[in-house]
């Protein structure tokens, strides 16, 4: 979404939907009006801006917006056709929309779901073009690309629960940072060998007017701390890779200093990001 806030003008109003606290900060579009929409009130000490309010029952004027954030939020939403029809209405002729969804078809949401108990997951998606074609028909906002993402696994760490981890989470080291790292590391390399899915995490769809450059790199090098996703090549140009066990190498993630197993971003990796004409 970054590649989207940085390009705004100044002045361009954001609306961050559903955002709880806060989907990105502000100082990705500094000079930006954003607009944090959420059906829950915010904890203490959440950006300004915030209204309370359901995304089916938008509470602003048409065309008002230029670009609208769905981050991680469009699998909740318990009306979704009301709600991106209300997307289209306040969002200008000329806008952007990000929306990031899990697959619902891969382990790492099957496994966020089993954890939490459904995890408030009830609009499954396993399909990035029958969900762009939706999105396309109910917004007017027209398809540009799609981005696979891949699993940080970070809602297995045991600071996410109060007061008590449940039991299921004993089967993955009780949300061990380090434990946690090594999974996502396993997985990677299984999807690799077998060709299958066990690391992918879901989508980024982009929608309207695009930013003027998307970076087409699918990177498997996503932080189990923050969720931060940075390119196998970036990290090495940052001196951020080093050797820490065996023949396995480990980064500092630059986002937050947490550390975690290295792997290289391969071109059939690159491949599955689809530029959509």
């Amino acid at each position: 979404m970054h590649d989207i806030l940085r390009n705004l003008p100044s002045g361009a109003r954001v609306l961050d939907l559903g955002s709880g606290a806060g989907s990105f900060g502000a100082e990705h579009c500094p000079h930006a009006i954003i607009i944090r929409l959420d059906p829950e009130r915010p904890p203490a000490g959440a950006p300004a801006g915030f209204v309370r309010a359901v995304a089916s029952h938008l509470p602003f004027r048409d065309g008002c917006f230029d670009a609208v954030i769905a981050n991680h939020s469009l699998e909740h939403i318990e009306e979704l056709g009301p709600a991106l029809r209300e997307v289209g209405r306040v969002a200008r002729r000329r806008a952007s929309l990000y929306v990031t969804v899990p697959d619902a078809s891969t382990f790492s949401d099957k496994l966020y779901r089993w954890i939490y108990h459904g995890g408030g997951h009830i609009n499954p998606f396993d399909s990035p073009a029958d969900l762009s074609r939706r999105i396309a028909q109910l917004t007017g906002l027209q398809p540009v690309a799609v981005r696979v993402l891949y699993a940080s696994f970070i809602y297995l760490h045991r600071s996410h629960f109060h007061p008590l981890p449940p039991r299921r989470l004993w089967l993955f080291g009780n949300g061990n940072a380090y434990f946690i790292a090594i999974l996502s590391y396993a997985l990677r390399g299984l999807d690799r060998l077998l060709g299958t899915r066990a690391s992918v995490y879901g989508w980024s769809l982009y929608f309207g007017i695009p930013p003027p450059e998307i970076d087409a790199g699918g990177w498997t090098n996503v932080c189990v701390h923050c969720g931060a996703g940075h390119s196998a090549a970036w990290l090495k140009l940052k001196h951020a890779v080093h050797r820490r066990i065996l023949w396995m190498r480990a980064f500092d993630c630059p986002n937050c200093g947490g550390w975690n197993l290295l792997t290289n971003d391969v071109a059939e990796v690159r491949a599955r990001y689809t530029m959509l004409q």
